[in-house]
């Protein structure tokens, strides 16, 4: 057997993390070192098609690119024979619809997170995916970074003993608009738009924790407006309807607890963006997105609180860096390689469309914390 080429249909790849994180960084990166080795030896080259509202822009990323096929009829590139993987990156609220014709079609989905808007919506898709027979995928790119694959590493070592709690800092300041252009979207501040940082956020922390700790049982959480006014890509102002920042506590399996601070209001003081630090019986570890930095019981200097003896003690430097110890792919990229396998050969992909799905639940379970001000416990998510 020889090596075979996959036509994938790529919806939103005009947008930034499209463009540049799976057309350019994983389709197009796959596509020029020669596919995607599979099990019995043969390789998987992906061939991108792309699909969007606009043909000037998608003609020319297709011209700088050297792709020839793009359209702006998402039904006739479904109905064609030649393409087995459907992509969607678009906006949220398209999203739904476009995922439900391309399971109608036959084909393989591999879509953005959140892959639904709600919760119900997103099971109810992974039910159609199963019933059609039809492999699908969300991306869940955290994981695959370096520092969060080490940090796994250390969990599947046991260097940390019995894992205590987990503690996450996420964010940034995205600036207003008014004097200065926002990083994001304005859609992105717009509940009606689909909006909003636990909508964004929640769904990753979820994956973070399940596949690297354990399940989320149950959350409390307080979502937060703190900057209601915000000025848009064309410089006129907005009320700002969504939440742009988070602060959750959940609870996994062996009754490890997880906080975690979302913000969009926040000055970074910290090594990266994110940061997670782990405390178990044995060791603690504090993982960024790229670096990972471990303190093992054995090495841990003994703290003593004495506000008055004025000692500048030099905490940081007292921690061991966790080596690379291997060569780390793009996340993005990576995960694509995993999919186009699990699509030609089967191979396992635990990122479908049901985890998906929890992690919506975990988002509109923290929304209902914030509204309620309660605890609220997850039914376990599966399919008949």
């Amino acid at each position: 057997m020889g090596d075979q080429v996959l036509g994938v249909a790529m919806n939103g790849v005009t947008g930034r993390m499209g463009y540049r994180q799976h057309l350019t960084r994983s389709i197009l990166a796959i596509r020029e070192a020669g596919g995607v080795p599979l099990p019995d030896g043969t390789r998987v080259i992906p061939e991108p098609v792309l699909v969007g509202r606009s043909a000037g822009k998608l003609r020319e990323i297709a011209a700088r690119h050297d792709i020839p096929r793009w359209s702006t009829d998402l039904d006739t590139v479904l109905s064609d024979d030649s393409i087995s993987v459907y992509f969607d990156a678009q906006i949220t609220s398209a999203r739904e619809e476009a995922v439900r014709a391309a399971i109608a079609a036959g084909r393989h989905v591999y879509a953005e997170k959140p892959v639904a808007a709600t919760y119900g919506a997103a099971l109810e898709l992974a039910k159609l995916a199963r019933a059609a027979g039809v492999r699908n995928g969300v991306v869940q790119d955290k994981i695959f970074l370096p520092g969060l694959l080490k940090l796994r590493r250390l969990v599947r070592s046991g260097f940390f003993g019995r894992v205590l709690s987990v503690r996450g800092e996420f964010g940034y300041w995205v600036f207003e608009g008014d004097w200065q252009a926002g990083q994001r979207p304005s859609w992105n501040y717009r509940a009606e738009d689909g909006g909003g940082i636990v909508l964004d956020m929640f769904p990753h922390w979820h994956y973070v924790l399940e596949h690297i700790f354990g399940p989320v049982r149950a959350v409390t959480a307080r979502a937060v407006t703190h900057i209601p006014r915000r000025w848009d890509e064309n410089g006129e102002p907005y009320d700002a309807t969504a939440d742009d920042a988070a602060y959750g506590i959940f609870e996994l399996d062996g009754g490890v607890i997880a906080q975690i601070n979302s913000s969009w209001c926040v000055r970074v003081d910290r090594g990266e963006l994110v940061e997670f630090q782990v405390d178990g019986t044995e060791g603690s570890a504090v993982a960024g997105l790229r670096h990972c930095r471990a303190q093992h019981r054995s090495a841990t200097p003994r703290a003593v609180w004495d506000p008055d003896a004025g000692r500048d003690e030099p905490y940081r430097d007292q921690w061991e860096s966790v080596p690379d110890n291997d060569e780390f792919d793009n996340g993005f990229r990576a995960q694509w390689a995993l999919f186009l396998r699990h699509v030609c050969a089967g191979t396992p992909f635990p990122h479908d469309f049901l985890s998906g799905a929890r992690g919506l639940q975990l988002a509109e379970a923290g929304l209902r914390s914030s509204r309620t001000g309660g605890r609220v416990e997850l039914e376990e998510v599966t399919l008949p």
